[in-house]
């Protein structure tokens, strides 16, 4: 098993930043990709970003040059530095994590908010 802690949110303007973190622990050993899906009102969930434990990224097209993710192998932590934040960007962003056995196994959810 594997317990995600996420922390970053909040509320900012149009146009500002943010950054998301996302902490492992558990069954670490066998972590594989990690990354978040994003849920607004209304809408189903979708995925934002994505990186392997090699450092190869994928995003979504609506966040592409304004997201970036990274992780840091020794702190079993990711990251996913919003910049150029749009009010359509507002959602409950969820941090999730791929094992060698399985997953995914999903964080707690935390709320972004950006005002026009």
């Amino acid at each position: 098993q594997v317990q995600l802690v996420e922390s970053g949110g909040g509320l900012v303007q149009a146009g500002g930043s943010l950054r998301l973190s996302c902490a492992a622990s558990g069954s670490i050993r066998s972590l594989n990709a990690m990354g978040w899906h994003r849920q607004a009102p209304g809408k189903q969930r979708e995925l934002v970003a994505s990186i392997t434990t090699d450092g190869a990224t994928n995003f979504d097209g609506s966040v592409q040059g304004r997201f970036t993710i990274s992780r840091d192998s020794a702190k079993n932590t990711a990251y996913l530095q919003m910049n150029s934040l749009k009010p359509e960007d507002t959602a409950v962003y969820y941090c999730f994590v791929y094992t060698l056995s399985g997953g995914p196994f999903w964080g707690q959810g935390t709320q972004v908010t950006v005002s026009s």
